[in-house]
């Protein structure tokens, strides 16, 4: 059995879970998300946990039993305590700046790069500091679904992915970039 998908999800208080037919309804006081369960997974809801179990053991039904598992989970974890990712924006000139939910990228380019951000995902500009001689501003992308808050991290790094020669670009906080020598004379 797999080992992710046979642990049960302990709810924690104020999350609330209801299921209808196969979809999965969980509401907390960040809010409220839902699943789609595949019609190979059956699930119960009882003494305060939510049990996964499977019909078959099919490699793909063995591969939805965790993954489903893993997704409900992040539903539970995201509408108690949601998800944060931060991105360093590493350069000398590089502006970042955050009105609502719009994000404003100024990394160089001859234009300015503008994100508009929906309104369940959270964009803002913790704040700026100096990191291997570079100016360093810190963007902080939240929400309370995990998916959507990767995407929306993915999308800001993929404007100017960091360079291994001078450090420049944009990396999340914590990214190890492998560092180049540059020409040798």
């Amino acid at each position: 059995m797999s080992r992710v998908g046979k642990r049960p999800i302990v709810l924690p208080p104020g999350v609330e879970v209801t299921a209808k037919d196969r979809t999965i309804t969980v509401k907390g006081k960040l809010g409220e998300l839902t699943h789609e369960v595949p019609e190979s997974i059956d699930f119960a809801i009882a003494d305060g946990a939510i049990v996964f179990t499977r019909k078959s053991d099919a490699p793909a039904v063995r591969a939805l039993h965790g993954l489903t598992r893993a997704l409900v989970n992040n539903m539970v974890v995201g509408v108690s305590e949601g998800f944060t990712k931060k991105l360093e924006v590493r350069g000398t000139g590089y502006r970042v700046n955050v009105s609502g939910n719009k994000l404003t990228l100024n990394v160089g380019f001859s234009h300015p790069v503008v994100f508009n951000f929906p309104p369940e995902v959270k964009v803002a500009l913790v704040g700026t500091t100096t990191k291997e001689q570079l100016p360093t501003s810190i963007i902080s992308v939240s929400g309370i679904d995990r998916e959507r808050v990767g995407h929306w991290a993915d999308q800001i790094r993929r404007v100017y992915p960091p360079e291994p020669y001078k450090g420049k670009g944009i990396r999340y906080e914590g990214e190890r970039v492998v560092r180049k020598a540059g020409k040798t004379g």
